[in-house]
């Protein structure tokens, strides 16, 4: 009887990824939203600023001169007690980083929505996850959305989870641009008074840090000894974080009927290989998955949605019993190669004695692919299972890789003959 008094309240509307997320702002009640417009997240502050001019949205929109500005802004208003939300992209997160390093240290929670879009150059306005991952240290927590009612959600969560007193830190929330800012999904919208309740009041208290310890908000120059202190603070609010998403997301399903768990396991029971990824690309490895299930083959998906604080234990949790991992990487780091895979190898291999039982590790597969929106086709995915079978049989796993195909490369190959002749015939 809850439940369905839970689903008459709901409001399901079709809206895309953009307008959820601000849907999630104004009922978190967001006070202070500083701008500054950019492909494809301009859509988030325009909704926001046609709410605020009718006069349905009780918050000030600031339109700033840069992304620099609008964080600097936002640290500062949130610091003063003020709920503040804010959303960039892409080459704007990059131009904001040094403010995104300085805030955490501020211990001031906020919510910033990246919509992520690969980074230049060459230039591109498609998606992939260097953009949010160049970000993975900065002391952000971080949360990656898989659909347009995640990203909803994923507001609301982040502001009960940044403004715990245990974690006071702000929190980043990342969707894939166009495949989930420009597509229209159907979104139950929570009443805002359901909301409302969720979320809280934002109580401006000093930080007390993660295990009691003074307030880490230290701005001064200081020494050596000082400041690994204060920025320790920080390590140990993330610490606390893991605790805190625990509660909130179970709190959050018994609120709202949707789960939000740290780390969802799709199809996991009894799965020899499973596949790894974040984002909405993880739709396509979903589709793959029944299809290999469908077929007698006993796959499953891991799919992260905190990805920082990182949920190393349930990670290690969900690996046991599976032979093989598939680690999908929609990023690159040149030099390393995928950013997931060598995070997911550094849980498993160093520091997984913490599980009662823990045998041996899986195979660890490397793939990158989705690289500037780059499509992964279902016959990529049953490739991937089919090679990680092989190198369960044969005992030897394939280097990793890029996700390319023969007529891709000749499509390349075709453009640089133009350039060629384009070049012979201006001299």
């Amino acid at each position: 009887m809850k439940k369905e008094r839970r689903e008459e309240q709901m409001n399901r509307r079709l809206m895309t990824g953009n307008e959820a997320a601000a849907w999630g702002a104004r009922l978190s009640r967001a006070d202070y939203v500083p701008s500054f417009p950019i492909t494809p997240q301009t859509e988030i502050i325009e909704t926001i600023a046609r709410w605020t001019a009718a006069g349905e949205m009780e918050a000030r929109l600031v339109m700033m001169e840069s992304e620099h500005s609008m964080v600097t802004a936002a640290g500062a208003a949130a610091a003063t007690g003020v709920r503040v939300f804010m959303a960039t992209s892409s080459q704007g997160l990059l131009y904001a980083t040094e403010m995104l390093f300085s805030i955490p240290g501020w211990r001031v929670p906020l919510v910033l929505v990246n919509v992520s879009r690969g980074l230049s150059s060459p230039i591109t306005l498609e998606p992939d996850h260097n953009d949010v991952l160049a970000m993975r240290d900065s002391g952000f927590l971080q949360i990656h959305a898989a659909s347009c009612q995640e990203v909803l959600d994923a507001v609301l969560l982040a502001c009960r989870l940044g403004e715990d007193p245990r974690v006071r830190l702000p929190v980043l929330v990342n969707m894939d641009g166009f495949y989930l800012s420009f597509t229209r999904e159907a979104v139950e919208v929570p009443p805002p008074a359901l909301a409302a309740a969720f979320v809280g009041e934002f109580h401006p208290t000093q930080p007390g840090g993660a295990a009691g310890s003074p307030s880490a908000q230290g701005v001064a120059v200081m020494g050596g000894a000082t400041y690994s202190y204060f920025r320790y603070q920080v390590q140990l609010a993330h610490q606390s974080a893991l605790r805190v998403y625990d509660d909130v997301s179970r709190e959050f399903q018994q609120t709202f009927g949707r789960p939000m768990e740290a780390v969802e396991a799709y199809r996991m029971e009894g799965a020899q290989v499973a596949f790894l990824m974040i984002g909405s690309f993880s739709s396509k490895a979903r589709g793959a998955v029944d299809a290999l299930r469908e077929a007698g083959e006993p796959v499953g998906m891991i799919r992260p949605r905190l990805l920082r604080p990182y949920p190393a234990r349930r990670l290690r949790e969900l690996a046991r019993g599976v032979r093989a991992l598939v680690v999908v990487d929609q990023n690159l780091s040149p030099g390393l190669g995928g950013i997931l895979h060598g995070e997911l190898a550094g849980a498993l291999y160093n520091g997984g004695t913490d599980l009662p039982g823990a045998g041996r590790n899986p195979v660890l597969l490397s793939y990158i692919g989705g690289l500037g929106g780059r499509n992964i086709t279902t016959e990529e995915f049953f490739a991937m299972a089919a090679e990680a079978r092989e190198a369960l049989e044969t005992g030897v796993v394939p280097p990793p890789r890029l996700l390319y195909t023969g007529a891709e490369l000749e499509q390349v190959r075709r453009q640089q003959n133009m350039a060629l002749v384009k070049t012979a015939e201006a001299s």
